[in-house]
């Protein structure tokens, strides 16, 4: 199992929970790296511009490409849900990676960042038992907001309900941080690395 490591993020937080998990996750620094694995966590804190620049200029988007397309699994976390979208208001000026039809928005109303514990709601079959019902961490100023909501596998209500995690293929990804949440994420990671 890899994680990416495009510069930047919480990837010591992520290997951790992943390890606690019963993983042995490997740092994949380079391209080279995703060839070999099974599954790829896509670990993103930070602006949705900056990820991308660093994911792209690291020359990871079409091992990416060719390793979603093999159907193998994948764990997108937090601006890693984000740009899987194909953009953000956040930089309007740089292209998410367009998996996904649909925007990122900024929250328009109450405390942004939302920073804390929010409920998850499971919706579409909660990404085939990955999603549960459960209080998981946030730290987002911006959510995705999908064209399609059959790909959405959690909601929750930040003065606007929004995609809290998605599912689409092989891919589950979640706006909330499983590695800072507890029980709840660590049992979300376990459903995954069962999938």
């Amino acid at each position: 199992m890899g994680v990416i490591d495009w510069g930047g993020g919480n990837l010591g937080s992520v290997v951790r929970a992943l390890r606690r998990a019963g993983a042995d996750p490997v740092l994949a620094a380079e391209p080279r790296g995703l060839a070999g694995c099974a599954r790829l966590v896509f670990p993103g804190v930070g602006a949705f511009g900056d990820v991308l620049d660093g994911f792209r200029g690291r020359g990871f988007e079409a091992p990416w490409r060719e390793f979603v397309e093999s159907g193998r699994q994948a764990l997108c976390i937090c601006v890693g849900l984000q740009a899987l979208f194909e953009g953000s208001d956040e930089t309007p000026g740089v292209p998410g990676l367009g998996l996904l039809r649909g925007r990122v928005r900024r929250f328009a109303s109450g405390k942004v960042p939302q920073i804390g514990w929010n409920r998850v709601e499971p919706a579409g079959g909660g990404a085939g038992g990955v999603v549960e019902d459960a209080y998981c961490y946030f730290v987002n100023s911006y959510y995705a907001a999908p064209e399609d909501v059959s790909v959405v596998a959690g909601w929750t209500d930040y003065g606007v309900r929004f995609a809290s995690a998605v599912a689409w293929g092989s891919i589950t990804a979640t706006q909330f941080h499983p590695e800072k949440s507890g029980e709840a994420g660590l049992g979300l990671l376990r459903r995954w690395l069962e999938k």
